[in-house]
């Protein structure tokens, strides 16, 4: 028998003993109030997607993967460059110069969205050939757009007066009023070719602004559609000064956007933070300008891409950083793009070369479709909680819904990380349903891999793939005196679900 006196050793490994039965502290402690005061949650990052350009709409791939996102997000609006380019044939000239105007592949491209439940938002671009003050001024965009100004300001009005009213009499000024024109692409940089770039982008929003108001007061225009949310204040200036029509505001940002670029300063803001202060610096200066209740839609953005890592499930946790960021500062937050259907550098190889889209070459989802498919699922109102890596919500129907995850950059290796939520006014005991995407669901790299990295899957095998990697149903659990303990590795995004009523 020991007496009271015991040896160092023998004490040390009796506390490290006890000390390994414990179970394992949570790094993050996160309580949520299921009867705090809430504030509206729009959905607002799911509303819009990006696609490529306006011809591709018109193939069967591209239709599918609209109606398979459309499954899993609440896509109402999609945008995409060249309605006015020469493949879809729209203006032409006589051999007099007189305008021809041509509006058939308009109509099957606005047909095949409405049919399926989107509606477009015009981005008027680019320039007809035969209208192009310079006809060689051709963006590097493998389909080498026309980014000159037109060579008549008048046949310009012309062809926007006469595209506006056939829309109108077409669909209706009812379905053509919840549409959205935005003058241009980009202005500021390589896609706009007038000189010099600001001022004469201005005159053709001028005239484009004007000429839609003059077919219907009721159609909403608004620009200036630059990258790197640039010249927002100047415009709104400029169309205040001269009482050009304006709706909304409209700019784009990266999160792999330079800060010099997003902010004109030499700040260390890392990746993940920059669409959250791009975007509030923008809410800032329609503010500050004669029009500050405009909507604010920000028509293109997406997670930094390096390592090819919009294919991965980093897309998610970063997805659920920005929206965390951005709420209650931007009315759409349009992610470019919802398909790889996509060929600004030419038709895609192979699936998986770290393009844009939610859905890969051939329809195969990626982990950022099912991503998107949890985050649909949180509630319309907010609850606030102090957490970088928790958006807690209330459902319609008083449950909560509450994302978690564990953010680390393509670049980095991270570790698991434990998380404990403390939900209060909710049973001690409820009901809690769990779905994650993470390394081992949700994420198609492994079965693709494995299926031996085919460039041109055949149907059967997409179909596997996403068969294989479809969410399984959610993980039933309970609290445990109002707690839930949450393990998350490397880049999981987790959708826990409370049974906040007692009465079911």
């Amino acid at each position: 028998m020991f007496g009271l006196r015991q040896s160092p050793l023998v004490l040390l490994a009796l506390v490290l003993s006890l000390f390994l039965s414990l179970p394992a502290l949570a790094q993050e402690v996160i309580q949520i109030d299921a009867q705090a005061q809430t504030t509206p949650f729009p959905h607002f990052w799911e509303q819009m997607f990006g696609s490529g350009r306006a011809i591709l709409s018109l193939r069967e791939s591209y239709r599918n993967d609209l109606r398979a996102v459309k499954q899993v997000a609440d896509f109402r609006y999609v945008r995409f460059h060249a309605i006015m380019d020469d493949q879809v044939g729209v203006y032409n000239e006589d051999e007099h110069g007189n305008p021809v105007y041509n509006f058939a592949y308009v109509d099957e491209i606005y047909d095949g969205l409405l049919k399926n439940g989107v509606r477009p938002v015009v981005e008027i671009s680019f320039m007809p050939k035969k209208l192009a003050f310079n006809p060689d001024a051709l963006h590097p965009f493998w389909y080498k757009p026309n980014v000159s100004p037109p060579k008549s300001m008048e046949k310009w009005d012309g062809l926007m007066t006469h595209f506006a009213q056939h829309l109108v009499d077409r669909y209706g000024i009812n379905e053509v009023s919840q549409w959205y024109f935005e003058v241009w692409n980009e202005p500021n940089i390589d896609f706009w070719g007038g000189v010099p770039r600001q001022k004469s982008y201005f005159e053709l929003y001028d005239h484009t602004a004007r000429d839609l108001k003059n077919v219907s007061s009721r159609l909403r225009v608004g620009g200036p559609a630059t990258a790197a949310a640039s010249w927002v204040g100047a415009f709104l200036k400029h169309t205040s000064e001269l009482h050009v029509p304006v709706d909304f505001v409209s700019t784009h940002g990266y999160a792999d956007d330079t800060v010099e670029n997003l902010f004109q300063t030499n700040e260390d803001i890392p990746m993940d933070d920059r669409m959250g202060r791009a975007i509030a610096k923008v809410r800032a200066e329609i503010k500050s300008s004669a029009m500050p209740d405009l909507p604010l839609l920000w028509t293109e953005w997406n997670v930094q891409g390096m390592n090819e890592s919009r294919d991965t499930i980093f897309v998610g946790p970063a997805l659920a950083n920005t929206i965390r960021e951005c709420d209650g500062l931007v009315d759409m937050l349009s992610f470019w793009t919802f398909s790889d259907v996509f060929e600004e550098g030419g038709p895609i190889s192979k699936p998986f070369i770290g393009e844009f889209g939610l859905r890969a070459k051939g329809g195969i989802n990626k982990p950022s479709y099912y991503s998107f498919g949890l985050l649909h699922q949180l509630g319309s109102l907010r609850i606030a909680n102090g957490s970088k890596n928790v958006i807690a919500t209330k459902t319609v129907d008083g449950d909560i819904a509450v994302v978690a995850w564990n953010l680390v950059d393509p670049d980095q290796q991270g570790t698991t990380r434990t998380i404990q939520l403390i939900f209060r006014d909710v049973p001690p005991n409820a009901k809690v349903t769990l779905q994650s995407v993470d390394s081992d669901h949700g994420n198609v790299l492994k079965q693709y891999a494995a299926m031996g990295k085919p460039i041109d899957p055949t149907p059967d095998q997409v179909a596997q793939l996403n068969r294989e990697t479809s969410l399984p149903a959610a993980k039933q659990s309970m609290l445990k005196s109002g707690v839930l303990e949450l393990e998350l590795t490397p880049n999981a995004l987790v959708l826990v679900k409370i049974q906040a009523r007692t009465n079911r």
